[in-house]
């Protein structure tokens, strides 16, 4: 992996750089905390609705701070930014929660709440508190899902530029969002905003999400534990559009650095580097660095529900344009599946610029 570029959100040496993390209790928070807690003049604030740990790879804990509440809340965003590690202003925030795709289906009204009402309301405060201080970097987490048939015919990657059409009520909210965040950019009232449009985050530790392509993980994690996994199709040929977790936190850090002026003022949205992989590859993989046995825990059952948002969503996509901004991408699916295998977890990827 190539150092990050020297251009972008400049810190002074001498002086401290606040940064709020939302979504904190979830995957790639607690990564991203422990990566950006290694530079000593960061102070973090972290937030989700049950209480963030302070991660154990942090080299500064003393520099973290927690406060756990609902960001759909007035009451709470307001506490959350009052908080003396947000004083006397933020710096940067990475906008990381959400509801999943799947569980967003299945509750539309809960998705609008917490996928669009809470990150409005979140923007729109920070805009108030202000005060006239250079704009606040925001790294706001959306996803692949705001594209969705039809596309090309006989296409073999997408261009990220492509018109996004969801078919499905997450992807659709994400859309809801990102539009909204470009057009406060545009109107310069304080914020600088990076939307980062994640691949599928593999291999996650921790428990199932609620997410449609929540297996892809399950593959290679549930029967490295010896516990089945139930893929939701039968089709070993369906690609999915990937990344290590080690990837795109560096990523979303690289972002955080960026000149704003790399983007257009009203076009602030940047494909995160991944790369395409088979549900069959990935059973190679995991036959190669885990063992043939361990494909019997993997167990195919279709859901019609949920293959339908799957085969919504792009297979690959081109990722020249996120290279040339000086972000990295993966190995490969073994790369991937190699390092979750050998005890890194997941959080750390091998990656190439």
């Amino acid at each position: 992996m190539s150092s990050p570029p020297p251009h972008g959100l400049h810190q002074d040496p001498s002086s401290t750089f606040n940064i709020l993390i939302t979504g904190a209790a979830g995957f790639v928070g607690p990564l991203l905390a422990a990566r950006l807690s290694s530079d000593p003049r960061n102070r973090l604030l972290l937030t989700d609705l049950t209480e963030p740990p302070i991660p154990a790879e942090a080299a500064n804990p003393h520099h973290v701070s927690i406060l756990a509440g609902d960001l759909t809340s007035h009451t709470f965003v307001a506490d959350l930014l009052a908080h003396p590690a947000a004083q006397p202003r933020l710096h940067a925030v990475f906008i990381l929660h959400g509801i999943m795709s799947a569980t967003s289906e299945a509750n539309p009204a809960l998705s609008e709440r917490v996928n669009v009402d809470s990150v409005l309301l979140l923007c729109n405060a920070l805009i108030q508190s202000h005060n006239n201080s250079p704009p606040i970097r925001i790294i706001y987490a959306s996803s692949l899902a705001v594209f969705g048939p039809p596309f090309p015919p006989s296409y073999i990657k997408l261009p990220p530029t492509w018109r996004p059409t969801p078919q499905s009520t997450y992807g659709a909210h994400k859309l809801l969002t990102e539009t909204y965040l470009n057009e406060l950019h545009r109107r310069r009232l304080g914020l600088d905003v990076f939307t980062a449009r994640l691949p599928t985050v593999i291999v996650r530790a921790g428990a199932p999400s609620g997410a449609a392509s929540g297996f892809l993980s399950g593959i290679i994690r549930e029967p490295m534990r010896g516990q089945e996994c139930v893929v939701p199709l039968r089709d070993r040929q369906f690609r999915a559009f990937v990344a290590s977790p080690g990837v795109v936190v560096e990523n979303l850090v690289r972002l955080m650095r960026m000149e704003s002026a790399v983007l257009p003022g009203h076009v602030r949205q940047v494909l995160l580097p991944g790369v395409s992989v088979s549900v069959q590859e990935l059973r190679e993989a995991l036959v190669k660095y885990g063992g043939e046995d361990k494909v019997r825990w993997i167990r195919e059952e279709e859901d019609e529900g949920v293959e339908r948002i799957l085969r919504s969503w792009p297979e690959d996509f081109e990722i020249e344009e996120g290279l040339r901004l000086g972000l990295v991408v993966d190995e490969g699916a073994e790369g991937i599946v190699r390092d979750y295998i050998q005890g890194l977890g997941g959080s750390v990827g091998r990656a190439t610029a």
